[in-house]
């Protein structure tokens, strides 16, 4: 297929890369130049706006930070959907609010365009390796237009019902995520300060009712999963900001829903505090710096 990509970061370049090895002819765009080059160099067309990355090809794919950036990209007068050519299918992998996600789906849909909300799990270590999972909001019938695509990119590529569903699946789940990690590095911090050895506690968490990925995959303590950014300065990983994000956007929804998520907002404190003392560009695991000195 002819995709145009817009958003070339530390997702949007492996995802390019991926595509290309699946025999796809890839257009792509970014506002930073220094991104695109590398691209280029590698055999991808390149568009000089968002609009004319979307002009002449089948799919459009847009990574982007946030919301305003794919209202922007989508929505403004020379944008997306003001360029696409009916019946184009569109996937914005961005994570976004679902209503965002919703109002720019009912936008595209009133110009004859395709199109589905599929934000990813599985981090840069997954789109380099091609094995992210798509969360997938939008009609069967486009669902089954974009999952050929999707697995070019990714390893399990889940419907997850009508527009905004991808959004609010990633949301969700990044949510419980955030909890959960919250309620490791607090468990862990406690079980040392009491006296009891950090290995011994986690293995028997992780073999009794305390167990979760938080802690037997991806334990916050050092030196408790040596793969984990704990046994590395909580560099690389999942960024603390991006969960910050994250944990903004369901707290938003969930205000919107008129749903209560008292765990969720105290964990969005808890990250809004930690990012405003300097850790943000660190792992979110990191969060146990709240808990424990180094």
């Amino acid at each position: 297929m002819r995709i145009g990509f817009i958003g070339l970061g530390n997702m949007g370049n492996p995802m390019v890369r991926n595509l290309l090895k699946h025999g796809h002819t890839l257009k792509v765009f970014d506002i930073v130049p220094a991104l695109v080059k590398p691209l280029a160099d590698l055999g991808c067309e390149t568009a000089t706006s968002a609009g004319k990355c979307a002009q002449e090809v089948d799919v459009v794919i847009t990574m982007l930070p946030s919301s305003p950036h794919v209202r922007r990209v989508y929505q403004e007068a020379h944008g997306v959907l003001a360029s696409a050519a009916p019946n184009t299918l569109l996937i914005d992998s961005s994570t976004i609010d679902p209503h965002t996600s919703r109002d720019v789906a009912m936008d595209a849909m009133g110009k004859g365009l395709a199109m589905i909300d599929a934000p990813v799990s599985g981090g840069t270590g997954g789109a380099e390796a091609g094995t992210l999972t798509f969360m997938v909001g939008g009609t069967a019938e486009n669902f089954a237009r974009a999952k050929p695509v999707l697995e070019g990119m990714g390893k399990n590529i889940v419907h997850c019902g009508d527009a905004g569903n991808g959004q609010v699946a990633k949301i969700c789940n990044n949510m419980m995520l955030a909890i959960e990690m919250i309620a490791t590095a607090e468990g862990m911090a406690l079980a040392t300060k009491l006296g009891m050895d950090a290995n011994v506690f986690a293995s028997i968490a992780n073999t009794s009712s305390g167990r979760c990925w938080s802690s037997d995959t991806y334990n916050p303590f050092p030196g408790v999963v040596p793969a984990a950014p704990a046994n590395r300065g909580y560099s690389g990983g999942f960024g603390s900001d991006l969960m910050l994000k994250d944990l903004t956007l369901v707290t938003e929804a969930a205000k919107a829903a008129k749903q209560p998520v008292m765990l969720g907002a105290a964990a969005q404190q808890l990250y809004q505090m930690h990012s405003t003392m300097g850790n943000g560009a660190l792992d979110f695991s990191s969060i146990i710096k709240l808990y424990k000195k180094d």
